[in-house]
């Protein structure tokens, strides 16, 4: 597909062709991809039969993030993981492995382990039946009672287990790609900003009433700005972004920053900045500075950003670092539900799930992963907060006013597009071919577990 597909005005591309410093490979990288331009059904979204192949044919069979492995640091230390109607729970073995079940007894099937804690074995709770780290059966009460159970094959079905970047990852299959295989690009596209090298500062839970797809869709475009993110249109060139697909499993959106979107006409650079600025919190409208004339929106905030992170993570990244690395959305997808950001700003990770068995229910759950100083003790891991259906993003403490907003505005589409789509004539939704093509992609590999 040409650059036609795009507004007339500077891409991202040659956004990059403006740095001072080295561009990673990671960033040159453009794909333009054309997926074509067929309709897509809305019974992916509301047919409670599709939900129940996607139990069968999808979750299964994909990788899954967990936990961080920061979050299972010690010997005993769990963590488990709730899709549709199964379960798998991760534990730290005695011998420092990460190891992972399938989350139920063998005696009556109760859940052995909710949430995340520490236990030297996992014992289930109903009847006291015990296997140890590694899933061995240690034994149970009245075990004179089953001389049919062998205790040397009585032992918990494990699952394949990974780790990528810090996090543990999980897949049911296994006989499924290894997970170096699955990310593709992810490995060597990420091995310069480390996510390892972080520790996870917000995680919020916020409950959606919609369809799990339909949240995540949400966030792999940035069409969606000129409507519903206006605040963001002084220095947001949203109708430039960039969509990349790699492989089956992995895609991205770059949207630069400190640049007026197409969208917005009579904007100056002072007023992108101050836009920026205010939004973020980093000024009030009473001190505002005056950019240097001539000098662009973009230059000034990728400068300010080197130095702000430079100094919180005690680095001087002003030699190696890009102005994109500190300022541009770089927002990768795993398929189906992972989403990190990219860069060297704090990085928020994104992912979204069933809840509670529903098809028109979901979790989107909105990590922020921050650098600490090197030689520094690692901080600690902040644990979940959970955010009702009815609760916003702005009556929730531990996140910034402005990214509440944000979220709050995404927020408020997500029922009523899953409310619209039941009375949508045709029973189709048409996609753009360029700047919605990450959502194609998406659906275009689900079709492929959902048909295997």
């Amino acid at each position: 597909m040409s650059n036609d597909a795009r507004s007339d005005s500077i891409s991202y591309q040659q956004l990059l062709d403006q740095e001072k410093n080295p561009v990673p490979e990671a960033l040159r990288v453009s794909t333009e991809t054309y997926l074509g331009s067929e309709p897509l059904s809305t019974d992916r979204y509301l047919s409670r039969d599709y939900y129940e192949l996607e139990k069968t044919q999808l979750w299964p069979k994909v990788w899954q993030s967990v936990c961080r492995e920061t979050e299972i640091a010690d010997a005993g230390d769990f963590y488990t993981l709730d899709i549709a109607s199964y379960s798998v729970v991760v534990v730290r073995t005695e011998d420092g492995e990460i190891k992972a079940y399938l989350n139920s007894c063998l005696h009556r099937g109760r859940q052995l382990k909710s949430g995340s804690g520490n236990s030297r074995d996992l014992k289930c709770p109903f009847h006291g039946f015990r296997w140890d780290l590694d899933g061995d059966f240690i034994g149970a009460p009245c075990a004179w009672d089953f001389p049919h159970i062998d205790d040397k094959h009585f032992s918990l079905a494990p699952v394949k287990v990974d780790t990528w970047g810090g996090w543990v990852f999980i897949n049911r299959d296994n006989d499924a790609v290894s997970l170096k295989d699955y990310m593709g690009v992810m490995g060597e596209h990420f091995q310069r900003w480390q996510p390892e090298k972080t520790y996870k500062a917000m995680h919020l839970k916020k409950v959606l009433r919609c369809n799990w797809k339909l949240a995540h869709e949400a966030f792999i475009e940035s069409f969606h700005t000129v409507a519903t993110h206006p605040q963001l249109l002084p220095y947001t060139a949203d109708a430039n972004s960039q969509y990349d697909c790699f492989n089956d499993h992995v895609s991205r959106t770059i949207t630069p920053m400190g640049v007026v979107s197409p969208n917005l006409l009579n904007t100056t650079e002072q007023q992108s900045v101050n836009q920026w600025l205010t939004i973020y919190g980093v000024a009030t409208e009473d001190n505002l500075p005056t950019i240097p004339e001539g000098m662009k929106a973009r230059e000034y905030l990728g400068q300010l950003n080197i130095e702000r992170f430079s100094e919180m993570y005690q680095q001087d990244l002003s030699a190696f670092v890009t102005h994109s690395e500190v300022l541009d959305a770089i927002l990768y997808s795993v398929f189906p539900n992972f989403a990190p950001w990219a860069g060297y700003r704090p990085n928020v990770t994104y992912r979204f799930l069933p809840y509670e068995d529903s098809h028109e229910l979901c979790t989107m759950e909105i990590m922020l992963l921050m650098r600490f100083p090197n030689g520094e003790q690692r901080p600690k891991d902040v644990a979940i907060t959970f955010v009702g259906p009815d609760q916003t993003f702005a009556e929730t403490e531990g996140i910034d006013a402005g990214l509440a907003k944000v979220f709050d505005q995404d927020f408020s589409n997500l029922p009523m597009v899953q409310k619209g789509l039941k009375s949508l004539a045709g029973g189709e939704i048409q996609l753009a071919n360029y700047q919605e093509v990450r959502i194609r992609h998406f659906h275009q590999t689900l079709d492929k577990y959902i048909n295997a």
